[in-house]
């Protein structure tokens, strides 16, 4: 079976080859082929771990025996599947580990290349943040782990905060920060992390005013993911563990590693601008109000990304700033102004991060000056 990944959204055949014994699968993009032969392992099993969905979220992030001890070196039980997106949120600069359980015997189901996976009941989302050679003594440090689980009537959030001996995670839903210095391409780096309360999850993670997953959407994950066992594609993956309804489309239109410069600027930073900004600038969500919208099946239209509009408010001191991007100008670009800036008041995103993605704006800065029109 052949599931082609690409871009430009082209409807591509499905192409089946016999074998002797058992079938190929080629997962495609649109620069290479990528092989795999489908692992014929039963789906995987539950382990011991834990989610009574009538007690969670449990005190400890222990108690659920999502990890092998020692936690902190977040090995999943059997059971834990990780997983990663093509593109990931800034958190200033925090990495993360994204992990997901099912009840035995329950399968998410796709329901369209951007939209989010319909996931069973009991379901349950993990992401680990940390940092890497963290100072004074260049160690690894986890600060939080962040838990979504489905309840029958709906997502909840469950926030957990690792001690300072990394060897447990306890349940806060307050918001704290964390004081952290790392060491990063040679150059040492600091923040005072905000480690989010319930409102704050809340902020960017809902639909309708209800609780909603962000990353899991097939267009998001349709890459290939380095296992314990081999590297695979991960919606193949999901579908042999048990994990996914085996009926995806036989073409999905994907986002990208905005941080691989072998993609045109503009698809980079549409990836770019999914994952950090779709969320509130959509329908239904913080920021519908304005005139952007972000998600990536929505920025092939330049209106949607603010090329050549207006921005809906003005920054009194920031009179220059007459588009939102201003084809060839960066400095009269809004989106470049509040990317680049830590205010409160002026940054964007509203959440999440404390300091300056140099990443992200020098993409955006490439991309403004890389185009003359507002097409």
């Amino acid at each position: 079976m052949n599931l082609r990944r690409c871009s430009s959204g082209r409807n591509v055949m499905m192409q089946i080859f016999p074998l002797a014994l058992f079938f190929l699968f080629t997962i495609q993009s649109c620069q290479k082929d990528k092989v795999f032969v489908p692992i014929s392992n039963p789906p995987i099993g539950n382990s011991g771990v834990s989610v009574d969905l009538t007690q969670v979220p449990y005190a400890k992030l222990s108690d659920y025996g999502f990890f092998k001890i020692p936690m902190k070196n977040q090995v999943p039980v059997d059971g834990v599947l990780p997983y990663g997106l093509a593109s990931s949120l800034f958190t200033d600069y925090a990495l993360k580990k994204r992990f997901v359980w099912m009840p035995q015997g329950n399968k998410a189901t796709y329901s369209g290349d951007h939209e989010i996976l319909e996931f069973p009941i009991g379901s349950v989302l993990i992401k680990t943040f940390y940092y890497n050679n963290v100072q004074p003594n260049d160690e690894t440090k986890i600060l939080e782990t962040r838990i979504m689980i489905l309840k029958s009537t709906g997502w909840i959030f469950a926030e957990y905060v690792w001690n300072d001996e990394q060897t447990e995670a306890y349940l806060d839903m307050e918001g704290s920060y964390k004081n952290i210095s790392w060491q990063q391409g040679g150059v040492t780096k600091s923040t005072n992390y905000r480690i989010p309360s319930e409102t704050e999850c809340m902020t960017c993670h809902k639909d309708n005013n209800q609780p909603i997953p962000i990353g899991t959407k097939p267009q998001n994950m349709n890459f290939d993911y380095a296992y314990s066992d081999g590297t695979s594609n991960q919606l193949s993956k999901w579908i042999q563990a048990g994990f996914l309804e085996n009926n995806l489309p036989s073409s999905i239109v994907s986002s990208i590693n905005y941080m691989d410069e072998s993609y045109p600027l503009r698809l980079r930073l549409r990836s770019y601008l999914d994952v950090n900004c779709a969320h509130c600038h959509r329908e239904n969500s913080h920021c519908s109000y304005r005139p952007l919208r972000l998600a990536f099946s929505e920025t092939i239209n330049s209106q949607n990304m603010g090329i050549c509009i207006e921005p809906d408010e003005q920054i009194s001191s920031q009179a220059q700033l007459i588009e939102i991007i201003v084809p060839g100008n960066v400095q009269k670009s809004m989106m470049h102004f509040r990317l680049n800036s830590t205010a409160e008041n002026n940054r964007m995103p509203l959440l999440g991060r404390t300091i300056v993605h140099e990443e992200g704006v020098q993409l955006l800065k490439d991309f403004i000056n890389s185009i003359s029109t507002c097409d």
